[in-house]
């Protein structure tokens, strides 16, 4: 088994669950489903195509910067009648940044990451509106599931915001992970894909678990004490036995 690791950064990203008609709202993390459109987007697949392969894969995410939530109001026209469509309210997240990660067949992951280097269709996080800041391949690891590779993934903030961290030598970041046969039970989220075609798009359920994992802070400065502070001389302990142990022993006196 190989995993696919990606770097999930932007101005904006929505990744929406359950959001319907006027009010798109998105989660606090990228679902399964949006990172499997990506993807399938990648190699170029259509809408209506086969998605069982891709959905097979397991999917864990962890959240290197959680980023602010934002909401904006849109109007729209309807492409054939001209009418005016109700105003919608869409919610997104500001300068977040994501590590996800998708682990299957040796195969299938070699070529998942051959594609989200050389995409078919422009990735997106969520929606179109969102594009990527920068490429986002973080590379395949080998025999390993997504949790580990996570675990081991160096901390991909911005640079600012580690910089706002660098009193601590570990960061505590937020780790979702599928949840499968008798494992923990967590947060039940419908965001396993079964089909991306627009007349009868379907997704099923899915059980989340939230734990957490520690990396280190490529940034990290110990503190230091200004120049020109006196660190006090520490005193010792009074302990006046010990003096008189020290002693040498003297002759009795005559007569005793």
């Amino acid at each position: 088994m190989s995993v696919l690791a990606l770097r999930l950064a932007g101005p904006l990203q929505s990744w929406g669950s359950s959001a319907r008609f006027a009010r798109r709202t998105t989660e606090t993390a990228p679902t399964k489903s949006g990172v499997i459109g990506l993807l399938a987007a990648a190699l170029g697949r259509d809408r209506t195509a086969d998605l069982s392969d891709l959905a097979a894969l397991s999917f864990a995410v962890r959240i290197d910067q959680a980023g602010t939530r934002l909401r904006d109001f849109q109007t729209a026209r309807h492409a054939v009648t001209g009418k005016a469509m109700p105003v919608s309210e869409r919610f997104y997240l500001a300068d977040a940044v994501f590590v996800a990660a998708v682990a299957g067949d040796d195969e299938l992951i070699r070529s998942l990451h051959e594609a989200v280097r050389a995409p078919t269709y422009l990735p997106f996080l969520g929606r179109r509106s969102c594009p990527p800041q920068g490429p986002i391949d973080l590379g395949t690891r080998s025999g390993h599931d997504p949790v580990t590779v996570l675990r081991n993934e160096t901390w991909q903030a911005a640079e600012w915001h580690q910089e706002r961290h660098h009193k601590k030598a570990l960061v505590t970041l937020p780790l979702l992970s599928e949840s499968v046969g008798d494992g923990p039970r967590g947060t039940t989220l419908r965001d396993q894909p079964l089909s991306f075609d627009p007349n009868h798009r379907r997704y099923a359920l899915r059980n989340v678990v939230s734990t957490t994992v520690d990396v280190p802070n490529p940034r990290f400065r110990p503190a230091q004490e200004p120049s020109g502070t006196t660190r006090p001389v520490p005193v010792p302990r009074h302990n006046p036995e010990a003096l008189l142990t020290q002693l040498p022993p003297q002759a009795p006196l005559d007569g005793h």
